[in-house]
């Protein structure tokens, strides 16, 4: 066997050589597969029984179990984990150290293997992963919002984890490759094909910085089904998922949902009230989704306690850092003509010296004037005071 499907692992050879024969029979996702292998008593056990010839198991039908079968005898575990080895792959079975134990949260579904094609160690990058998916046929502002995501979590350390697909998935890719940060994409259909083809070249890419992974064998093609089963792998290997764009019909939900019965956390990007592109991901967020605009607030739900996101606040304006009282009587100030100290006092309830006092310190400033014996704004103030509320804003 190649060094390449070895490496330090407590599961031995012959259960290796079964769930890598048993990823080229079963579907992957099947509840029923991961049951029959739990009652089996392991995976050699199973590969046994099905190349016996025995007799279908509760629940499933002759002809299934005969198709099985055959598939089963077929199967050449070797020749996949050399195929696999000549693209510089390898495959990580459940018991070895490389495996990424959240993955166990799938229970019955959880991959009998995965096909992995990379440097890094799978189980480490996935204790520090965020998944970032969404629309194939997206919007210029959900590629330009993916890719900025993917290079803040790229630069704070994280691993960006998508499906290697058009759209969301290829810039949370780049953006990633573009700050030398860690991405994994998990793929719907054999470790050694470029799928979809026009991502060959960013594929390529992924696997010598970072990570390919698939529950597939080589030379396996996808297939609609196996795109949403692959989703739930996206899922539990990641801390949380991300949906930056997607319609009210996505395969990102598929994947946003799956996160929620892990108790992964589920968080959307908002976007137009009249883009159809973001109507999914508003329904996410009418429910138990996190609202999130950059990497700051996503690493405050996934990571460590204490990695909190800045307070965001507007632009600080001149009037920010009067004090209470000098801001009370320019406040009382009209935005028109000229006022006695006196009524001032009179709006504000101050007393008139306290309010001469302050209108000096506002003139100082450059707020207020002095016009014979009253006051008023100054132009400066009425032209900022005056764009400032057509704005909806303070000033």
């Amino acid at each position: 066997m190649s060094e390449i499907t070895r490496g330090p692992a407590e599961v031995g050879d012959d259960e290796r050589l079964a769930r890598a024969a048993l990823s080229r029979v079963f579907e992957p996702g099947e509840p029923k597969t991961g049951a029959l292998l739990r009652t089996s008593g392991g995976a050699s056990p199973l590969l046994e029984r099905l190349r016996a010839g025995e007799g279908p198991p509760k629940g499933f039908t002759k002809a299934r179990w005969e198709g099985l079968t055959a598939r089963a005898l077929r199967a050449d575990p070797q020749r996949d984990l050399e195929r696999a080895a000549t693209v510089g792959a390898r495959f990580v079975s459940p018991g070895d150290l490389e495996w990424p134990s959240q993955l166990d949260d799938l229970q019955d579904t959880r991959p009998l293997g995965l096909w992995v094609r990379g440097p890094a160690d799978l189980r480490m990058w996935s204790l520090r992963a965020v998944a970032l998916v969404g629309a194939r046929a997206c919007t210029d502002y959900g590629t330009y919002l993916a890719g900025a995501l993917a290079v803040g979590l790229a630069e704070r350390g994280w691993v960006v984890a998508s499906g290697g697909a058009f759209g969301i998935d290829g810039a949370a890719h780049r953006g990633a490759l573009g700050v030398a940060g860690g991405t994994m994409a998990v793929l719907a259909c054999g470790i050694d094909r470029a799928y979809p083809p026009g991502h060959a070249r960013l594929l390529a890419r992924i696997a010598e910085q970072g990570l390919l992974l698939g529950e597939l064998p080589p030379g396996e093609h996808p297939t609609p089904s196996r795109f949403v089963t692959r989703n739930r792998v996206i899922a539990a290997l990641t801390r949380g998922t991300v949906v930056v764009e997607a319609a009210l019909r996505s395969g990102a939900l598929v994947t946003a949902r799956a996160a929620e019965r892990l108790g992964r956390h589920v968080m959307g990007v908002p976007g137009p009230a009249t883009s159809g592109l973001s109507a999914g991901v508003h329904e996410l967020l009418r429910g138990q989704a996190h609202l999130v605009t950059d990497a700051a607030e996503i690493v405050e739900l996934v990571g460590e306690i204490g990695e909190l996101a800045p307070e965001k606040r507007g632009p600080l304006v001149p009037r920010d850092l009067l004090s209470p009282e000098a801001a009370s009587v320019l406040a009382a100030m009209p935005a028109r003509g000229v006022v006695p100290a006196e009524s001032v006092a009179l709006a504000t309830v101050t007393a008139k010296d306290d309010v001469i006092a302050r209108l000096y310190e506002l003139q100082a400033l450059g707020f207020v004037e002095r016009d014979g014996d009253g006051w008023q704004l100054t132009r400066r103030t009425r032209t900022t005071a005056s764009a400032g509320w057509e704005r909806g804003g303070r000033v």
